[in-house]
């Protein structure tokens, strides 16, 4: 049977659901026991032993009309055959569950340059994810609607790696000549919403836009900021401010026109969490939203979000408009104010410090931060890690593709750029302490209202950075990080041994500028 035939007459069978509602999607878990519902109204589900990304069971179908255009030093190569007969077999699955739910949206907020997508779904609270993370047509476009692009996600379906080609029972399988993303053995929801990223990843570009790994919001008087960063660091955090409006907290498109935002809801980190430090995504978890692996009371139905029994990784997925200033429809001009986060796992970056082009560039190429606990299947303590562009797991592309977009884009808009660091300080990873929100928060602020450009300053003599002496609400002493260490001599030679990780890292970039390889530490 040709293969598109194959998933057509799969979405013809009786109890095949369309877009169901909201309601309709938590009604059908429940009864289903995929899920809880919680005293908030979210649901509540556990994805079983895969509660974070699964890296090494991802690739990309190595096929002729796209070969000569992917990475493969960053991406791991499937061939067309063993997908084929892996796309069959799960789809033969599909037809013999009892139902199959089907979301049919899109990913990207400008019309002009948006990806109509169809996600297939085993579970129906899947859907519902889907539903929350991807942008929902009209009624309107409903009607019209025709996919460029199919999620098929059946975690019920576990590979045999002897016979399937795979690595695991686990697979994540994106097909650009099918316009296919294949998923099985995983439960873990999070597949989905990336796998679309590394399609936008390979598309965008190809239009002249730079996509980017990054959160972005926007000030009253129309100032722009992307706050760049890995899982962890705080882009969801830091984009959710009171007095600026949400265009979006993980994954945008920059174009001629200027921001916009890839995705039509948020996905945030729930360890800890709070309504003090964070009331705008404590709030924002209500009727609709899906929290994964949270522990919630059996009795009273209330999430405890301090308890990390089944991983460090909890998550909240909800609906962009549960944002009470947000943006709508999720669309900015150009950027005022570029923010690179990390979380410094040695603790001696300092806490911000104001970057030139060519320091921007290094460390946007560097992307150095640590992978925090649960984020990847086997993290279970912060790694200290390089990911270009901070979002290597997802770029299909050279890296220097998208490095020379941001530096033109840079350039063009005379964009400011800061590394903030929201890791560890006073020590390192288990002797040191996380930064101080409020602090960070402060420094952010200081960042976006212009305060740090004229403010006194000193050049760090191992990294070459542009630190500030005083910032508004940060005691002194918290800016210059070998302050906040008990030994100065402990400080000095661990910021030595991340100086060599950052200049052996950056020898793998044989194509770029003297400049910009001198702009890293000395």
């Amino acid at each position: 049977m040709p293969f598109t035939s194959k998933l057509d007459e799969c979405l013809k069978l009786d109890h095949t659901y369309m877009n169901l509602s909201v309601s309709h999607l938590i009604e059908k878990a429940l009864e289903k026991k995929e899920a809880i519902l919680t005293n908030t109204g979210a649901l509540a589900a556990n994805t079983g032993k895969y509660t974070g990304r699964s890296p090494k069971d991802k690739f990309i179908v190595k096929e002729p009309e796209i070969e000569g255009t992917i990475d493969w030093g960053n991406n791991q190569p499937i061939d067309e055959s063993v997908f084929e007969k892996l796309y069959f077999k799960v789809i033969d699955y599909l037809k013999k569950r009892e139902e199959r739910f089907v979301f049919r949206g899109f990913a990207g907020a400008d019309p002009e340059s948006r990806l109509s997508l169809q996600v297939v779904n085993e579970y129906a609270w899947h859907n519902l994810f889907a539903q929350q993370l991807f942008i929902r047509p009209t009624a309107e476009e409903l009607k019209t609607h025709s996919a460029e692009f199919t999620i098929v996600s059946a975690p019920g379906f576990k590979a045999d790696p002897e016979v399937d080609g795979t690595h695991s029972e686990a697979f994540i399988i994106i097909s650009f000549k099918r316009r296919v993303v294949l998923i099985g053995g995983t439960q873990y929801a999070g597949e989905m919403k990336k796998s679309i990223f590394s399609v936008m990843n390979y598309i965008l570009p190809n239009q002249d836009i730079l996509s980017m790994h990054c959160s972005a919001n926007v000030g009253e008087e129309g100032d722009v900021a992307l706050f760049f960063g890995l899982s962890g660091t705080g882009k969801t955090t830091l984009s959710n401010d009171p007095n600026r409006k949400l265009i979006g907290d993980d994954e945008h498109g920059w174009s001629a026109s200027g921001v916009f935002n890839i995705e039509g809801g948020c996905y945030a980190k729930t360890i800890h969490l709070s309504e003090e430090k964070e009331p705008q995504i404590w709030n924002a978890i209500r009727y609709g939203s899906v929290l994964e692996n949270v522990v919630v009371d059996e009795q009273s139905r209330e999430p405890d979000y301090d308890d990390n029994k089944y991983t460090e990784n909890t998550r909240a997925a909800y609906d962009i408009h549960n944002v009470p200033n947000v943006i709508l429809p999720s669309l900015a001009g150009h950027p005022n104010t570029i923010i690179f986060l990390t979380a410094d796992a040695f603790g001696v970056l300092p806490p911000i410090s104001k970057l030139t082009k060519e320091q921007a560039m290094y460390h946007f190429l560097s992307g150095y931060t640590s992978k925090l606990a649960g984020t990847e299947r086997g993290v279970t303590s912060p790694e200290a890690t390089f990911s270009t562009c901070f979002g290597s797991p997802f770029l299909p592309l050279e890296a220097a593709k998208y490095a020379s977009m941001l530096g033109e884009k840079i350039d063009g808009h005379q964009v400011d750029v800061y590394l903030v660091n929201t890791g560890w300080t006073g020590g390192a990873y288990g002797e040191g302490k996380r930064i101080n929100l409020a602090y960070t928060r402060a420094m952010v602020q200081a960042a976006l209202h212009g305060e740090l450009s004229n403010e006194e300053s000193m050049l760090d003599p191992i990294f070459g950075l542009n630190i500030p002496l005083h910032c508004p609400g940060v005691p002194d002493h918290v800016l210059q990080p070998s302050k906040t260490w008990p030994s100065q001599e402990a400080y000095e030679e661990k910021a030595r041994e991340l100086a060599k990780k950052f200049k052996d890292n950056f020898k793998k970039f044989k194509h770029v500028s003297e400049e910009i390889k001198a702009a890293g530490p000395r």
